[in-house]
């Protein structure tokens, strides 16, 4: 879905920016293959500003063979390059998304918006859930656009007139001293254990990276059917306001979570109150990723946001350790005299690294020394990092109305550039989906309609930054997300393991009446072909790969409105399904189920135990009757 977009800046960008050092250039880039050319007239991405048309190349991108699937069409002959329209103005469609009331990243040298969560209950770009029917899975990604747009305007409008919205304005100052742990007894969440030997699976968001273990450590249940652990319940708020509690992290001995200005620890069976660690203001993003024994990184704000300030920055950086509940430093980084508000921070080995448009920077996990700032001297900046098996940086050269965008795997330590891929000319954003193998997602040319962010992933070769082969995804026949305007690696129904990447596709017609199912489908990526692999949901479900288990996949099956959502693991070589986990099918469960869109809710699973969670706390929308939760924990009986 497509955000009306606010009004251009009234000021033309600043040159400036900044990233990691780079004593040495960097390779120089592979030819990029080029994208397919917008279609005349219409307006090129990137803050916000039109591009003047791009000369025509010659190569056209590589389209897996589909198992059914319509192919998409065949590149149109380069069409006469045409001066573009102004700028649209509010309401009109075919910006990128544009989180409710915020601005488009910010020009180079000018302060970057915030780290482009969505408010409301974590449905993105201005839409709601759809009800379950009889019939159909619960829940829906795609809305006729008018109605999105609609829809979009009101919610926006309501939370600009209701505040509790954070919007980055840069302030704060050096971190104060640690925070300790507070233990408390209370009714709280259950974990299960970290299975990525990389230590990098506890994120919120579904990790690609593949790390060093190929053996699948996840053990399947004599009894898969469950029960619920604890719920717990949604904080509140403000009236009218949304609050961010994004950020969720499983050790094997800790299931840690995200609250209003807060990080609480829970035990993984009783779901008793392990630490708390309280915050001055709502945490802004947690990394996906975190250190072998236990330690991740946050931003959040130095305030609370008020009516009167509806943000405060997240300008604050803190390094957390998840076994002992205790916040180990906290830091900010600097542009001039302000601090900088951070767009998007994870986690590689011992490194935190940050980025926004006014540069990237980075700390060690341990000490929190900084190991690289913004240098005034450089004239491009790092947006963001994927973290995890190795650092990736998306970084951002050249001017506003002409921009670059290079893949570079980089030093977690010192920041060097040990390869860089540069992005076809009309690329303004790019996600990475995973380090290690490489795999970026892009939105060429706007041609995503229905507001994914994803036309086509690009798999790179880390050691050389080759481009290895590009793969076509038409938005209507894969269901994969990503938020590449801000958050850099906030991808969705796709994995990538076993030199392949897994996507779950649109949903399409099922074997019995009115029935709808989905797939999840293998891509080679070496070849950019379908591997001739698919597993299915089966009637009424909805599957999409969560992360990898070794070579198997970890899908969560969404329900149909008579029965409780499911866990199996895919066999990445024979594609054999193996139910983990499946859930209760009372109506009062599988409607909390239900409420956490597998999209923009963090779903974490490991060792039998299943945590849904949200990732904003909001008045918006309640109806008072109905009570909210903020996780729902289930574990194997």
């Amino acid at each position: 879905m497509t955000q009306p977009p606010p009004p251009p800046p009234n000021q033309p960008p600043q040159q400036g920016g900044f990233g990691p050092p780079q004593d040495q250039p960097p390779q120089q880039p592979a030819a990029p293959q080029t994208p397919p050319t917008p279609p005349a007239g219409q307006p090129q991405p990137g803050y916000g500003y039109p591009q003047q048309p791009q000369p025509p190349q010659t190569q056209p991108p590589q389209t897996p063979p589909g198992y059914g699937y319509p192919q998409a069409p065949a590149p149109q002959a380069p069409q006469a390059p045409q001066t573009p329209p102004p700028p649209p103005g509010y309401g009109y469609p075919g910006q990128p998304p544009n989180p409710y009331g915020q601005q488009p990243a910010a020009p180079y040298g000018q302060q970057p918006n915030p780290y482009g969560q969505q408010p409301g209950y974590g449905y993105p770009h201005g839409t709601m859930p759809l009800q379950p029917q009889p019939g159909r899975p619960g829940g829906g990604r795609k809305f006729n656009a008018q109605l999105t747009i609609i829809v979009a305007a009101v919610v926006a409008i309501a939370l600009i007139v209701g505040g509790g919205v954070w919007y980055a304005s840069s302030s704060g100052d050096e971190g104060k001293k640690d925070d300790t742990a507070s233990s408390s007894g209370g009714t709280g969440e259950t974990g299960g254990t970290d299975d990525n030997k990389e230590g990098d699976g506890g994120g919120s968001d579904a990790e690609g990276g593949t790390g060093t273990s190929t053996t699948p450590v996840e053990k399947v249940p004599g009894n898969p059917a469950s029960k619920v652990l604890f719920q717990v319940p949604a904080p509140e708020v403000s009236k009218d306001s949304t609050i961010s509690t994004a950020g969720s992290w499983l050790t094997d001995k800790v299931y840690a979570k995200s609250g209003v200005a807060e990080v609480v620890g829970y035990d993984p069976d009783k779901g008793t109150k392990l630490w708390t660690i309280k915050l001055p203001g709502p945490v802004c993003q947690g990394s996906n990723h975190m250190t072998t024994d236990g330690r991740t990184a946050i931003t959040y704000q130095p305030k609370m946001p008020t009516k009167a300030e509806p943000s405060h920055g997240c300008s604050q950086i803190a390094a957390i350790d998840l076994a002992t509940g205790k916040k180990l430093w906290t830091k900010t980084a600097n542009s001039g005299d302000e601090a900088i508000s951070f767009n998007n921070i994870t986690v590689s080995g011992n490194t935190v690294a940050l980025g926004s448009s006014s540069g990237g920077a980075a700390f060690d996990i341990g000490t929190g020394k900084q190991l690289w700032a913004p240098k005034p001297t450089d004239t491009c900046y790092d947006t963001g990092y994927g973290g995890g098996a190795k650092l990736v940086a998306v970084r951002r050269c050249g001017s506003y109305d002409a921009p670059e965008l290079h893949i570079q795997t980089i030093d977690p330590k010192s920041g060097k550039v040990i390869s860089d891929y540069q992005m076809a000319t009309g690329i303004n954003y790019a996600s990475v989906v995973s380090t290690d193998p490489l795999v970026v997602a892009a939105d060429v040319g706007e041609s995503a309609k229905d507001g994914s962010g994803i036309s086509d992933f690009f798999s790179i070769d880390n050691k050389t930054g080759k481009l290895r082969t590009r793969i076509s995804a038409p938005s209507d026949q894969y269901a994969a997300s990503c938020d590449g305007i801000t958050k850099i690696e906030e991808c969705h129904q796709v994995a990538v393991g076993k030199d392949r990447l897994y996507v779950a596709t649109e949903e399409e017609d099922g074997s019995g009446e009115f029935s709808q199912t989905n797939h999840i489908v293998a891509i080679d990526l070496g070849t950019g072909k379908l591997a001739g692999q698919r597993a299915d949901a089966g009637d009424d479900y909805t599957i999409m790969p969560l992360r990898m288990d070794g070579t198997n996949i970890i899908a969560y099956k969404r329900p149909p409105y008579d029965k409780g959502g499911q866990i199996v693991s895919i066999d990445g070589s024979t594609f054999k399904e193996t139910k983990l986990l499946e859930n209760p099918a009372t109506e009062s469960v599988r409607d909390v189920e239900t409420s956490m869109s597998p999209d923009y809710s963090e779903i974490l699973y490991s060792q039998g135990h299943l945590f849904m969670s949200d990732i904003f706390a909001s008045d918006l929308g309640s109806t008072g009757d109905e009570k909210e939760y903020l996780v729902i924990a289930f574990g194997a009986n």
